[in-house]
């Protein structure tokens, strides 16, 4: 059994010898031509997602939409909010850009680790901005529609006569709370399936680029 054993070994090395040996030049360009086709693609995706949100407001944006923003108090803020939301988006898209063409002319391994992990930051803080954004924006509507809103007021009336005000509030804010973090979660597994594929491979891009300099 042993000598069987030693010449499958015997029989392996012989092939793995024969196996062609790629050079530290040729891993670096293929670990190099993954990393920035997926910075390609994570640039690409944000500009279809900016595209894809902004056509969505444009399209429930009429004139009924403003008049019940106004109505609720809020359409000011709400305006406000987005030229920010749409300004940072607009610089973190420029930031995607940035970082693909630092990876389109990087000419070593250090500088594209560097990369790698700038990209993930750059992904990382987008992601949060979205979440905080998305936050503010239903904290902002939730207000409005309770306290201005013709149904709200219903209810605020309905538990000012009855007494229950502050109970009304208490479920207010525990509705509002639960109703944004399921809200969150979603949005959080939105951008998890959308960028975390392509952030996955850079990680093992970045890892493999770690062993190449070793």
């Amino acid at each position: 059994m042993v000598d069987e054993l030693e010449l499958l070994k015997k029989d392996w090395q012989k092939k793995e010898a024969d196996l062609p040996k790629l050079s530290y030049d040729q891993i670096y360009k293929m670990i190099w031509k993954k990393s920035s086709s997926i910075v390609k693609w994570i640039f690409y995706i944000s500009i279809i997602e900016f595209v894809f949100w902004a056509g969505l407001n444009i399209i429930f944006s009429d004139a009924e939409s403003m008049q019940e923003l106004k109505a609720m108090h809020i359409y000011r803020l709400i305006m406000v909010l987005n030229f920010i939301n749409y300004g940072i988006i607009l610089y973190f898209i420029y930031k995607f850009y940035i970082n693909y063409r630092k990876i389109s002319f990087t000419d070593s391994s250090k500088k594209l680790m560097g990369t790698i992990l700038s990209v993930k930051r750059t992904v990382t803080q987008y992601v949060w901005f979205n979440l905080i954004i998305f936050t503010i924006s239903m904290i902002i509507s939730i207000y409005g529609a309770f306290v201005y809103g013709p149904e709200g007021e219903k209810l605020m009336e309905a538990a000012a006569q009855d007494g229950n005000t502050t109970m009304f509030w208490v479920m207010t804010i525990a509705f509002s709370v639960v109703f944004i973090a399921v809200f969150l979660v979603l949005i959080w597994l939105f951008y998890k399936l959308l960028y975390g594929i392509l952030l996955k491979r850079l990680r093992q891009n970045y890892k493999d680029l770690k062993k190449l300099e070793v």
